[in-house]
C-alpha cells in the first residue's frame, strides 16, 4: 500500500481526531463534570433537594442513551458533521439557559434537552467519526481522542468552582456556556467531513478499497437479531453495570471501611489518572493483539480489581485495587467502539453500536441505585462488589464465545 498523493502528508484524519479530542474534553467538562460542583449553591439558592437535582442530572445522561439510535441513523446515513454542530449549538443554548433558571420544572426541561443535545456532540457520534476515517490506525485514533478528553475533569472541575467563586454558579455556567459554544461549534462546523471519500483520500491515508468496503453489503436486520450481537451487548451491559455501581459508590464504600473522607477522595480521584494511563498503555497493546483479544483482557483486569477490594482495605489494596480498576475503566471506554467496528465495518457503524449504548445506558443508570439497595439489605458492599466481579468474570466468558467469523471480516491491515 502506499500514501495518497506525491508527497507524505498528514493524513486529514488526525485533524479530525484532534479536533475532537479537544470538542470532547470541552463537552464532558460542560456537560457532565461541572454539574457537581453547581449542586451546593442552587441547593441553598432555590432549596431544591440533592435528590432532585441529581435526579435531573441522571434524566439528562438518560436521554442521552435512549436517543442513541436516531442519533445512530443520522450518523450512517449523513456523517457527524451537521448533526455535531447542531448538537453544539443546542447544548450552548441549553447551558446558557441554565445560568438564567428559576422554577425546577424549568431545570429539569433545560437538562431532559442538554441530554438529547449531548447525544449528538460525546462520545458515541465522535467515535463513529473515527470508525470511518480509520482502519488499521482506528485504536491509536481512539486512544488519542479518549487520552486528551481523560483530562476533561482535571481542567473543568477546578475551573468550574473558581469561576463559581469568582462570579456565582450563575456566572460560571454563563461562562462556560460561552466557552462550549466558542470551542465545539466552529471545530464540528469547520473541520469534520464525513468520510475520507469526500475528500479524495481513502481510510488511514492508504489506498484500501476493502477496508472502507467492510461492512456495505451487511443486512442491518440480520445484525440486530445475530447471536453475536446480543453476546457482544451482553458482556458490555455486564461490564458496565459493574463499572458503574463501584464508582459511583468508591467512597462511601471506603468510608464504610474506616477510610477517612480526605483519602476516599483522593482515591477517587486517581482512578481518574488510571484511565488516561490505560488508554496511554491502549494504543501499542492494541496493534498487537485483536479487539477481542484487547475485550478479554480489559474483562479480566476488571474482575481482578474487584476482586482484591473484596481482599479488604488494606492501603496496599486500595492502591492496587484504584490502578487496576481505573485502567479497565479507561480501557473499556475504547475497547466497545474499537471491536463493534473491527466486527461490522462501518456502514452501519452508527445505529449497530447506538442499538448496543441503549442497553448499556439502561443498566448503567440502573446499577447505582441497585448497589445502594444492595447496601441497604445487606449493611455492607461487599455482595455488590462480590456480583459485579462476578458479572466481569461473566463477560469474560461472552467474549471468549464469540464466533470468530465477524471478526473475520475486518480490514485486512487489523490482526484477527
Amino acid at each position: 500500500m502506499r500514501l495518497i498523493g506525491k508527497q507524505e502528508r498528514i493524513y486529514y484524519g488526525w485533524y479530525i481526531a484532534l479536533a475532537l479530542a479537544i470538542t470532547e474534553t470541552v463537552s464532558y467538562g460542560v456537560l457532565f463534570y461541572a454539574f457537581p460542583v453547581f449542586i451546593a449553591p442552587m441547593e441553598a439558592e432555590f432549596g431544591w433537594s440533592r435528590g432532585e437535582l441529581s435526579g435531573a442530572f441522571s434524566l439528562s445522561l438518560l436521554i442521552t442513551g435512549l436517543v442513541a439510535l436516531p442519533v445512530g441513523y443520522w450518523l450512517d446515513k449523513h456523517g457527524a458533521r451537521l448533526l455535531m454542530t447542531a448538537g453544539s449549538i443546542g447544548a450552548t443554548i441549553m447551558v446558557l439557559l441554565w445560568s438564567q433558571v428559576s422554577e425546577f420544572s424549568e431545570f429539569m426541561a433545560i437538562m431532559a434537552l442538554m441530554g438529547f443535545f449531548g447525544a449528538a456532540i460525546l462520545y458515541e457520534p465522535a467515535f463513529a467519526v473515527i470508525a470511518a476515517w480509520f482502519a488499521r490506525s482506528r485504536g491509536k485514533a481512539m486512544a488519542l481522542l479518549t487520552f486528551i478528553a481523560g483530562f476533561s475533569s482535571t481542567v473543568f472541575t477546578p475551573l468550574s468552582h473558581a469561576l463559581l467563586e469568582a462570579v456565582g454558579w450563575r456566572g460560571a455556567v454563563l461562562v462556560l456556556g460561552l466557552i462550549l459554544g466558542a470551542i465545539t461549534i466552529p471545530l464540528h462546523a469547520l473541520v469534520l467531513r464525513r468520510k475520507p471519500a469526500d475528500m479524495g483520500l481513502a481510510t488511514d491515508g492508504f489506498e484500501s478499497a476493502a477496508a472502507e468496503q467492510t461492512g456495505a453489503s451487511m443486512s442491518l436486520r440480520l445484525v440486530l437479531r445475530s447471536r453475536y450481537f446480543w453476546l457482544l451487548t451482553v458482556a458490555f451491559s455486564l461490564s458496565t453495570l459493574s463499572i458503574s455501581a463501584v464508582r459511583i459508590h468508591f467512597i462511601p464504600l471506603l468510608i464504610s471501611v474506616g477510610i477517612q473522607p480526605g483519602s476516599a477522595a483522593l482515591a477517587s480521584g486517581a482512578i481518574g489518572v488510571m484511565q488516561v494511563v490505560g488508554r496511554l498503555i491502549f494504543a501499542p497493546l492494541e496493534r498487537r493483539f485483536s479487539s477481542r483479544n484487547m475485550a478479554l483482557g480489559v474483562f479480566l483486569l476488571l474482575a481482578s480489581a474487584l476482586a482484591i477490594l473484596l481482599l479488604g482495605s488494606a492501603p496496599g489494596l486500595i492502591v492496587l485495587f484504584v490502578a487496576l480498576f481505573g485502567m479497565a475503566i479507561g480501557t473499556h471506554t475504547l475497547t466497545r467502539p474499537l471491536i463493534v467496528a473491527d466486527s461490522y465495518g462501518t456502514a452501519f457503524y452508527g445505529r449497530i453500536s447506538s442499538s448496543m449504548v441503549i442497553v448499556l445506558t439502561l443498566t448503567g443508570t440502573s446499577a447505582p441505585f441497585a448497589a445502594g439497595l444492595a447496601f441497604d439489605a445487606f449493611g455492607s458492599y461487599n455482595p455488590m462488589l462480590l456480583l459485579a466481579s462476578v458479572f466481569s468474570l461473566f463477560a469474560f466468558v461472552l467474549i471468549w464465545l464469540l464466533p470468530k467469523r465477524a471478526l473475520d471480516k475486518r480490514a485486512p491491515e487489523r490482526h484477527v
